[in-house]
């Protein structure tokens, strides 16, 4: 009989994987120069206890800026500037002849003539700047904006030009703006993600969530989409029976396994963002659902918003929670309005009068209603606003009642966080088809948003693929007259 050998029994940590396996055997001498390499670089754990950094802590911003946080609202579709912000006698003087602007660009074909907004314009303000009439509430706070009449930008395709508006590039998988404002300064609020998405009750726009995804870094610095109500994200709470102690011992344990792994994988991204996500939802157990409660707003402030009414209340109401989330911390939030397809969205190619009559009674007072709460609270200054979607339309019609896609030239505008308020920058053409008095690019508004935030978009980079990456890869400067 042979003698039985009792072989010693590993204990989770001793234990190693096929790859590690292989590493040791092979990988040799080369394994220990690359082993120092990145322990130079700060990439290995050089103590077995060393504290992992919180990829969301709180950095200081390269130069001194009023912005400390952003909420962009995001309308989905393409807004038609020549019936909004951009008047045009000269498309109503014409209207019916054909633009006489050589090949037009448009999305659909066989373009038509020119359509003169339906939408009376008129001054408003001590600044004189004409806004339509289907924004009669925002109109009231025209000296607060800055319009830039002369943004354009590269496609005339949802998908890609949604992308480009959110992360400068046409195609998914780079980080958007969000994850560059959070990736730059942090989190000032440990109980609630840095980076928060709402979009609009019909849906979420073309290309989903990679739309607000960190792309090719690290995943902490994701959007995090919020629904409205007191379930903002699905699954947070735990069941009734679940004891908070029990569960804060739960979560205890798993970030203690982690955080061993960790030490023996320092510089692995997914997992540094999967520690900080389990306490994170730990947190936000309690407080988001306290952020996103609105029952005991004064019933003045609801009606600011238009809350209670059937147009607005669901848009008002996004836009009271992302006040409150400012007030609590958070860096970005993003609210869309518009979802789905065609009328659903601000895409009016199928009825111009019925879909933007819509959209525009649905966000004037909510976003009216932003800028004077945030101002009475003073959370203005230090609050960027930016209002914009992907693209404009155009001046000619499309069968007579809608309007194509137009990346040649529309309206943005900004304010709050150090802007100066009260002025349209740039020009479109007679007919609001181009971009002709100092047209800006995509990249331009976002080095501007990236400026007001203080950070200076040619120093913020990451470096992936074998460069520093940057979200203005492709150019762009900041505007400086958008600031006081």
């Amino acid at each position: 009989m042979k003698n039985k050998i009792n072989l010693p029994i590993l204990n989770q940590s001793q234990r190693m994987t096929r790859r590690e396996l292989i590493f040791r055997a092979g990988a040799g001498f080369s394994g220990l120069a690359l082993a120092a390499l990145l322990d130079q670089d700060d990439l290995l754990a050089a103590e077995p206890q060393r504290k992992r950094a919180n990829p969301l802590a709180a950095k200081p911003a390269m130069f001194p800026a009023k912005a400390k946080s952003v909420i962009f609202l995001f309308m989905y579709g393409g807004v038609s500037h020549v019936d909004t912000f951009d008047p045009k006698p000269e498309l109503t003087r014409h209207h019916g002849k054909p633009m006489n602007k050589g090949k037009v660009d448009v999305f659909f074909g066989n373009p038509g003539n020119l359509m003169a907004s339906p939408y009376k314009f008129k001054k408003h303000g001590q600044s004189g700047i004409e806004v339509s009439e289907l924004y009669p509430h925002l109109a009231q706070k025209v000296d607060d904006l800055c319009l830039v009449r002369s943004v354009y930008t590269t496609s005339n395709n949802h998908s890609p030009a949604i992308f480009q508006m959110n992360s400068g590039n046409m195609r998914p998988g780079n980080p958007s703006l969000g994850s560059w404002v959070t990736y730059g300064l942090g989190s000032e609020n440990e109980n609630l993600p840095a980076y928060i998405v709402m979009y609009d009750w019909r849906g979420g726009p073309i290309g989903g969530a990679p739309n607000w995804s960190s792309g090719f870094m690290p995943a902490a610095f994701q959007g995090t989409a919020f629904r409205s109500g007191n379930v903002p994200i699905v699954d947070l709470n735990p069941p009734k029976w679940v004891d908070p102690h029990l569960q804060r011992a739960e979560v205890d344990f798993i970030q203690k396994m982690n955080q061993e792994h960790h030490e023996r994988h320092a510089g692995n991204s997914d997992l540094d963002a999967r520690i900080a996500s389990y306490e994170l939802a730990f947190q936000m157990q309690t407080s988001a659902p306290e952020a996103v409660d609105i029952s005991k707003e004064s019933e003045a402030t609801k009606k600011l918003y238009g809350i209670g009414e059937k147009t607005t209340d669901y848009f008002g109401r996004q836009c009271l929670v992302a006040r409150r989330l400012v007030e609590r911390g958070v860096r970005f939030i993003q609210l869309y309005s518009g979802g789905g397809h065609q009328q659903e969205s601000w895409d009016a190619h199928y009825g111009l009068h019925e879909n933007h009559t819509l959209h525009c009674a649905e966000t004037d007072k909510p976003m009216s209603g932003l800028i004077q709460d945030l101002k009475s609270r003073g959370l203005l200054d230090s609050t960027l606003v930016v209002w914009g979607g992907e693209f404009g339309r155009m001046p000619i019609s499309q069968s007579g009642i809608g309007r194509d896609h137009n990346p040649h030239g529309f309206t943005m505008w900004m304010t709050g966080g150090g802007v100066k308020g009260g002025q349209a920058l740039g020009a479109t053409d007679e007919y609001g088809y181009k971009a002709e008095v100092e047209p800006y690019s995509v990249h331009d508004m976002h080095a501007t948003i990236l400026r007001a935030m203080g950070l200076d978009h040619r120093k913020l980079t990451y470096y992936y693929g074998g460069r520093d990456q940057r979200l203005t890869n492709f150019g762009g400067d900041p505007i400086l007259k958008v600031f006081a």
